[in-house]
């Protein structure tokens, strides 16, 4: 690996650490965030809809790093990200909250397609499962370091806390990636467009079996992942630092996710890591309502559960970068696209689907992760024969 990529590795992991701590904090805290802003679980759920579906046109934002430049679209998105995080902070209320919701996903889509690529440009696609299973640390790191800091800063300085220290956050890395990473060429006069990038990806069979394999196992997860928080606390009257302790724990199994991809995915190959990831995640889901009888049991199946859930997403990644080459930052993008409209979906269906119990949340991301492992047949099957290791 280059000299220049072991320095913009840990950068960018540092980077996603603040951009998922937004993302990722609202779950544990949604009965915290309920009562801040004054409104119920289902209006709630409605914001995190509406987030998921910002997310899909994030993805069209993204298009700009396979036109404009990989560096341009992470400034874009860093940039969008702080504004959303200010604009909270200056002024909290539901409808504010709803549109920092949408400017921060937009920034998060905008800088994570465009690193993946930069990083699909200068990584072997033999050692690139190892490259971006190490970025991925940010999401994981997320729960573990940056959720309970806003567990703290909440039991501290009240619900509003975390905004203006993401935000300040944000602006200091967009210093920073201005500073540290080289200039974008200048681009090409017969690049193609967006649209020419885009209708490559969708006329391309791989790409859309890629594309709904990502919508299904997001579905998976969510229809989980909205309800742990109110799961945990209506079970065990958890409170807001055992919330965010069950948060930690949560990202020290998607931390333990991660570096299983990193060891072994472009050894075991990319496809096979996903199938497996999907079928583990299946059996972790039936588990949970066995497991759940206890605070310590219920911690263990939500181990399980983001374990393999991690394993499936990073596993993916790689593979994806691989499928369309020439128009890799727009099929990227397109992918984490489809993967916050799966998000959407579920964040829409868990409240309905938690009415009858865990065990019915459970089942529903065995059915979507099964739909997801027939897509990814799809995927495997087009690329076997044109991609190495896939």
């Amino acid at each position: 690996m280059k000299r220049s990529l072991r320095l913009h590795i840990p950068f960018f992991v540092a980077t996603r650490i603040v951009l998922h701590t937004m993302f990722r904090m609202v779950y544990p805290f949604l009965p915290v965030f309920s009562r801040g802003l004054g409104v119920d679980l289902r209006v709630l759920s409605l914001a995190l809809s509406i987030r998921s579906v910002a997310g899909l046109f994030g993805s069209f934002l993204a298009f700009i790093a396979d036109s404009r430049g990989r560096k341009t679209g992470m400034l874009f998105g860093l940039g969008l990200f702080t504004a959303g995080a200010a604009l909270m902070a200056l002024w909290p209320a539901y409808p504010t909250f709803v549109i920092t919701l949408v400017l921060t996903i937009l920034g998060n889509f905008m800088f994570v397609p465009s690193m993946q690529a930069y990083l699909g440009d200068r990584v072997a696609y033999r050692r690139r499962g190892l490259a971006l299973a190490l970025t991925e640390f940010g999401w994981s790191l997320s729960f573990i370091i940056g959720v309970p800091l806003v567990g703290f800063l909440i039991a501290r300085w009240g619900w509003i806390a975390p905004f203006p220290v993401l935000s300040g956050m944000g602006l200091l890395a967009l210093l920073l990636l201005a500073w540290l990473l080289p200039r974008d060429p200048a681009p090409d006069a017969d690049r193609p467009s967006v649209w020419d990038n885009l209708q490559r990806v969708l006329s391309y069979s791989p790409a859309l079996a890629g594309i709904a394999m990502g919508l299904l196992f997001s579905s998976a997860n969510e229809v989980v992942n909205v309800v742990f928080g109110v799961w945990m606390e209506n079970s065990f009257g958890l409170k807001i630092a055992a919330l965010g302790a069950a948060s930690a724990v949560i990202g020290v199994s998607e931390l333990g996710g991660e570096s299983l991809v990193g060891a072994l995915s472009d050894r075991l190959g990319k496809a096979r890591s996903v199938a497996a990831g999907l079928v583990l995640n299946c059996l972790a889901a039936l588990a949970l309502p066995w497991l759940g009888q206890s605070v310590s049991g219920a911690l263990v199946g939500l181990f399980l559960f983001y374990i393999t859930f991690e394993i499936t997403v990073v596993s993916s990644i790689p593979m994806m970068t691989e499928v369309l080459p020439a128009a890799r930052a727009t099929l990227i993008a397109t992918f984490i696209g489809a993967t916050s409209l799966g998000r959407a979906l579920g964040a829409f269906l868990a409240p309905t689907i938690f009415a009858f119990g865990i065990f019915s949340s459970g089942l529903a991301a065995v059915a979507f992760n099964l739909l997801a492992l027939l897509a990814l047949y799809f995927v495997s099957a087009y690329q076997r024969e044109t991609v190495p290791g896939i």
